[in-house]
């Protein structure tokens, strides 16, 4: 997985971002803390994703940036061929142990999603939940895609919106630890308009908006576990001074209760949308 939060689209004056320096940073971002914690609740997001994209049995599967395994683990139980790859070690790690635990026989494959390690064809279906939208080279991670996926293949997405709750908390991140310059905001894969530019001259393409409820016992909850365990919001809150670390769990609160839903105990339910995409090669 790789992280970028500007939402500004970059500019053809600036100076070319140094991607490999990027990338390691990036890295680093989602090594730190402990993304399943997070990541464990959204495996609802992958069984809908690989529903969506109409799995079948034997398929060739591979779940790009796949961080801990949740789209990976879904399309295993549909009894498909599943790769996984993500270039946080951690993340496979955990991943490995998961399928070690539901006896799914899963590669995991520690690799670049703009620089994909397999053969022009290799796959029928390419999923990514929340994964590839966050690569700096957008366009570089796109045709990555379509090589692997033969041809009448399926791509199949779920990215965070712009609109949506975790757009809200991207930008909110991003106030206090700016992104490097000239950088894609990865909320584009979150709309039709920028999916269209990014996979032109395809077959087939089915979007439809949904929402991801996250599930804590209050707003400060929702914080305590965002903070802690989940890299961007962990390295933001961790760079900072107590004073501004103060001001971010306020913005976050804030956040919060705008899109939670009225609950009368005081436990949280905040719907975030995504965009569910199905692309036909």
């Amino acid at each position: 997985m790789t992280l970028s939060v500007d939402i500004s689209a970059s500019s053809s004056t600036q100076a070319p971002v140094d991607l490999v320096a990027l990338k390691a940073r990036q890295q680093q971002v989602w090594a730190s803390g402990d993304f399943a914690v997070v990541g464990t609740t959204l495996q609802i997001v992958g069984e809908s994703l690989c529903e969506a994209a109409d799995l079948q049995a034997g398929s060739r599967v591979l779940d790009v940036a796949c961080g801990n395994g949740n789209a990976t683990l879904a399309a295993a139980r549909r009894f498909c061929s599943v790769v996984g790859l993500d270039y946080v070690p951690a993340l496979l790690a955990n991943g490995r142990e998961r399928a070690r635990a539901e006896r799914l026989p899963i590669e995991f494959i520690e690799g670049d999603a703009e620089e994909l390690p397999f053969a022009d064809g290799s796959f029928d279906v390419a999923l990514s939940t929340f994964g590839v939208m966050f690569a700096p080279n957008q366009e570089r991670t796109a045709a990555e895609l379509r090589r692997v996926v033969k041809k009448g293949g399926t791509i199949a997405f779920a990215n965070w919106t712009p609109e949506g709750f975790i757009g809200g908390l991207l930008r909110t991140v991003g106030k206090y630890t700016p992104p490097p310059a000239g950088v894609q905001s990865p909320l584009g894969w979150g709309t039709e308009a920028r999916l269209a530019q990014l996979f032109p001259n395809v077959s087939a393409v089915r979007s439809g908006r949904k929402n991801f409820v996250f599930r804590y016992l209050s707003a400060d909850h929702f914080i305590d576990i965002f903070r802690t365990y989940y890299g961007p919001t962990h390295k933001a809150f961790a760079s900072l001074s107590a004073e501004q670390q103060g001001y971010l769990a306020l913005e976050l609160r804030e956040l919060v209760e705008k899109f939670a839903a009225k609950s009368t105990s005081e436990s949280v339910a905040i719907p975030a949308e995504y965009l569910e995409t199905v692309i036909t090669c």
